[in-house]
């Protein structure tokens, strides 16, 4: 018996290395081969749900790593919990003429805490394996399996999904009982799905070949514009034990707040006596929930829990109330209870949140597309918007983590889909003043006041008064050569349109250099562009330029007795779709010098071929900016 075992692994292992040699790197196709640092050879992924609480999630794929640049492409990373399980993991890594190198398992993984450093209750795990190689080309080729105890979330099929990645072929199966129904969202995807059943159940196939690289691009949209994707989401499912259905976001809704939220705003009656007390001496409603969101601000903080259904259904209120911490789920409903005992309503809102702009897509409703809540309080006048897990945002202000777009209230009516504040470019100002002297041996000395509006104003911490932190920020921040802070002070305003306020008193020797009794000195004290994208030609991507703002800069030089500035005064002015820019320098007979300067820049999106000029644009704003004045000895 165990001669034919042996006789069996030695022809499996000829079968593998004949299977190996169709992985040399040569016969990759020649014209996948621009731009590309790596390519997918091939790979298969299959969702398989066996019934509401049973999916099979099984991933195979072979990537050939072309340098460095392409390692990422070789991390292999699985994610798993209590309700995830990784039933194996297997592979083999070839050289560069597909010959196998070595093979790993799952025991050759790391595994790793996916808990935040914010989180408190976490249990999420990853499984992190990276090949040990140091010559290019290589070859990776992995499998694994991963057991599901839900069929609420599938994972989106994106073949193309990062920039320097070319792909030979990828395709994406989901099979699934003859009532298990489906609907999915393609987008960018040229090809058709293949819905041949497969031996009595469903299937639904999709295919990319031949996928060339992309090139990273400055001002690129979110890549979900441009990539192929395909998005799955059930009818009926079961989570943690949770089951239900929605086709739409008035379903899915309706469903997060009967099933999730309904029965966990009560409070202690002593609470709610509290909230009275607090603001029953206020007539007007939205001050009383100022009062109410600024008591829950001082009296909480935020901690992450993402355990079972915890990753959707917030703590009880009650509970938050009594340890004085929650993560965003937790805050919101704790928020939404206080505002509730004092007859406030308002919404709790799922959103995607982050610092690009994302939004809910209108027409294809889905759990996997929110990380984040926030809350909405629709006041007969206006809307207001809170943040809940930060102890120092203003009531009302949301910044640049979820500002513009689309989010999923959800009521007893069902969700609705609103769209959070947009801070324009002429509301988020950053508008800076300084009075300075420079001095007979170049030192300069003056203040500085700078306010930040709109998303600006959290371009500064909300601290107030002197920081000795912060002072060492703005000596890396400020290019002003040899800075040294006398006093910063940061005195934030937090009203509903809040401005940070930061004071400065400065000085800085040999601001300005002596020359043949010249002084030379740069115009633009504090706030020069330096960040000039680069070109790109034969640009595929359209522009797109994420957030507007409007920086105004006015310094005024007190300069020596009996100079006058020797080269031509500098006097530009651009106007472009994406952006306007004016600078000027001028002298009075005070002996000053005034300095002027002013950006805006336009959020929206351009196409590609406007990039050349968006180049063209920031390069002339930094050339503006790099004015030096030369003052001379006047006759």
């Amino acid at each position: 018996m165990m001669k034919y075992c042996g006789l069996f692994l030695i022809c499996m292992f000829a079968l593998s290395a004949n299977a190996q040699t169709t992985y040399p790197a040569a016969t990759i196709p020649k014209d996948l081969l621009p731009y590309a640092s790596a390519v997918v050879r091939n790979m298969e992924v299959v969702t398989e749900v066996k019934d509401l609480s049973n999916t099979i999630n099984h991933v195979k794929e072979v990537v050939t790593v072309l340098n460095k640049n392409g390692d990422s492409n070789a991390d292999i990373v699985v994610w798993y919990n209590k309700s995830n399980r990784i039933k194996y993991i297997k592979g083999v890594v070839y050289d560069e003429f597909g010959k196998p190198v070595g093979k790993f398992f799952e025991r050759n993984f790391s595994d790793y805490s996916a808990a935040s450093d914010a989180s408190l209750f976490e249990d999420s795990r990853v499984r992190h394996y990276k090949p040990s190689v140091v010559n290019y080309p290589y070859t990776v080729e992995y499998e694994y399996e991963v057991l599901s105890k839900q069929s609420l979330n599938f994972a989106d099929w994106s073949p193309n999904e990062s920039t320097g990645t070319a792909v030979e072929h990828s395709s994406y199966q989901f099979i699934c009982k003859p009532d298990f129904n489906i609907r999915y969202k393609e987008m960018n995807y040229t090809g058709k799905v293949n819905s041949t059943p497969v031996t009595g159940l469903k299937s639904y196939l999709w295919e990319a070949n031949h996928i060339k690289a992309l090139r990273s691009e400055p001002y690129s949209p979110d890549p979900e514009q441009y990539q192929t994707v395909v998005k799955v989401a059930p009818e009926k499912f079961s989570y943690e034990g949770y089951t239900g259905s929605f086709t739409n976001w008035n379903e899915l809704g309706k469903w997060v707040y009967d099933k999730l939220l309904t029965g966990r705003t009560a409070l202690q009656p002593q609470t709610t006596a509290y909230m009275h007390s607090l603001t029953d001496t206020i007539a007007d409603p939205k001050m009383k929930a100022k009062a109410i969101y600024e008591y829950m601000q001082r009296k909480s903080r935020y901690i992450s829990v993402q355990i079972g259904i915890g990753g959707y259904q917030p703590f009880m209120a009650s509970e938050v109330d009594r340890v004085s911490y929650g993560d965003c789920k937790g805050l919101v409903n704790y928020t939404q209870a206080l505002l509730k005992a004092v007859n406030i309503p308002s919404y709790y809102c799922v959103v995607q949140a982050g610092n690009l702009k994302k939004s809910l897509l209108p027409d294809f409703a889905s759990m996997a597309q929110g990380n984040h809540i926030i809350l909405c309080l629709p006041f007969k006048s206006d809307t207001t918007w809170l943040e809940c897990t930060s102890k120092d945002i203003p009531f009302g202000f949301l910044g640049d983590f979820t500002d513009d777009r689309r989010v999923l209230a959800c009521t007893a009516d069902g969700g609705k889909l609103l769209h959070t504040p947009k801070y324009t470019t002429a509301l988020s100002k950053q508008i800076r003043k300084a009075n300075v002297t420079l001095k007979e041996d170049g030192q300069l000395d003056g203040s500085m006041t700078t306010t930040f509006e709109g998303w600006q104003y959290e371009n500064r911490p909300n601290i107030p008064g002197d920081n000795t932190d912060e002072i060492k920020n703005a000596k890396k921040r400020y290019a002003i050569n040899n800075l040294e802070i006398e006093t910063l002070e940061l005195k934030p305003v937090k009203t509903i349109n809040p401005v940070n306020n930061e004071q400065m008193k400065f000085g800085a020797r040999d601001y300005a250099s002596l020359s043949d009794g010249r002084y030379f000195f740069m115009a633009n004290l504090a706030n020069r562009y330096t960040s000039v994208p680069r070109e790109v030609r034969n640009r595929t991507t359209n522009v797109y330029i994420n957030r507007g703002y409007t920086d105004v800069d006015e310094v005024v030089y007190l300069v020596p007795v009996g100079y006058k500035i020797e080269n031509i005064p500098l006097r530009v002015h651009i106007d472009k779709p994406f952006g306007r820019y004016t600078a000027s320098v001028s002298m009075n007979d005070k002996n000053q010098i005034i300095y002027k300067r002013k950006l805006e820049v336009i959020d929206g999106t351009y196409p590609a071929d406007s990039y050349a000029e968006l180049v063209n644009f920031y390069q002339q704003v930094a050339d503006a900016d790099d004015y030096k004045i030369a003052l001379v000895k006047a006759n």
